[in-house]
């Protein structure tokens, strides 16, 4: 079995800015009750990390991600990609505009690393096929297919899946749309196991 380390990425796509971690931990960093931001619907099992992966709303409401009930918000404008080590303590944070396009290190990841990916505003217009095709091996079934304004989160691993039970997917269709131009916002929650078999 391999140790998972889980890696968080959300999809942001209006502006490339450098921002990093350090210095600004985790908005809840309460593990003893299970409420607000970060409440699970369900407790999980010792050997198992507890998550919350939210998508943004239009280009108004940024995602948010929690592990082990910290939450850590992403802020509007940014694409924000978290390294942590399976005790869910942030190892090293990178950044993407997948609108104006720019190098994705997905392909970075070690075997046995978990991802957390929520989609904001519009992350499909300068995702490449190589991102495609990483994010697909990572557990992604509908990344492929991830267009114009579409809503999408995923929880994934490298090495150990072939397809993640944790993804979900809305596509923008206007006159379905909860916000006009954009879909609703979608809410993932779940358990994944910190070792990979």
């Amino acid at each position: 079995t391999q140790p998972t380390k889980p890696v968080i990425l959300s999809f942001q796509v209006s502006a490339v800015q450098t921002w990093s971690l350090p210095g600004n931990p985790p908005i809840n960093t309460s593990r003893s009750p299970v409420t607000g931001p970060c409440s699970q619907r369900k407790e999980c099992p010792a050997d198992h990390f507890s998550f919350l992966v939210q998508s943004g709303a239009a280009n108004v409401v940024a995602p948010k991600i929690c592990i082990e009930n910290d939450l850590y918000e992403l802020p509007l404008y940014w694409f924000r990609a978290f390294w942590v080590c399976k005790t869910g303590k942030v190892l090293k944070t990178t950044n993407f505009d997948t609108y104006s396009g720019g190098e994705y290190k997905v392909e970075e990841m070690k075997p046995g690393s978990v991802i957390l990916m929520a989609s904001f505003d519009e992350p499909s217009s300068k995702l490449n096929d190589e991102a495609r095709n990483l994010i697909a091996e990572l557990g992604s079934s509908s990344i492929q297919k991830l267009g114009y304004r579409d809503n999408w989160v995923f929880v994934g691993a490298k090495g150990g899946l072939v397809k993640s039970n944790f993804e979900k997917y809305i596509k923008n269709d206007k006159p379905n749309n909860k916000y006009d131009n954009w879909p609703e916002l979608i809410d993932l929650q779940g358990c994944f196991p910190k070792t990979l078999e």
